[in-house]
């Protein structure tokens, strides 16, 4: 059974950083298209970042390029996203997910990967 557990939310104040961290297990890393979406109170689930599986190509959502990175340690089966220069706006909770995808992961919507995290939130004070 595939498990993700999403860890490292909380409260920053704007232009601070945090490390999000996502435990898989059931599952080989390296084998999924993994990545981070987020949602904020009354909005729709947002895609953040991806890592895609074979060449592990990273893509990032426009307005999280130079602010966030994502990585991953297949050997830990763990998946990261650092965030920096948070902004009030990145509120939300963050999610990771994993699926088997043959296409660039950042071709895909949130409703196409099945394999979920709980969430943890991330609150940016002004």
């Amino acid at each position: 059974e595939v498990q993700l557990v999403e860890s490292g939310g909380g409260l920053v104040r704007a232009g601070g950083s945090l490390r999000l961290s996502c435990a898989g297990s059931g599952f080989a890393f390296n084998g999924y298209a993994v990545g981070w979406f987020r949602q904020a109170p009354g909005k729709e689930r947002e895609w953040v970042s991806c890592i895609s599986s074979g060449d592990g190509s990273t893509y990032y959502s426009d307005s999280m390029k130079g602010r966030f990175t994502i990585s991953k340690d297949n050997a830990k089966n763990t998946l990261y996203l650092q965030m920096s220069s948070l902004r009030p706006e990145d509120t939300a909770v963050y999610y990771c997910a994993a699926e088997r995808l043959i296409l660039s992961c950042n071709v895909y919507a949130w409703h196409e990967y099945g394999n979920w995290g709980q969430g943890t939130q991330v609150t940016v004070s002004s």
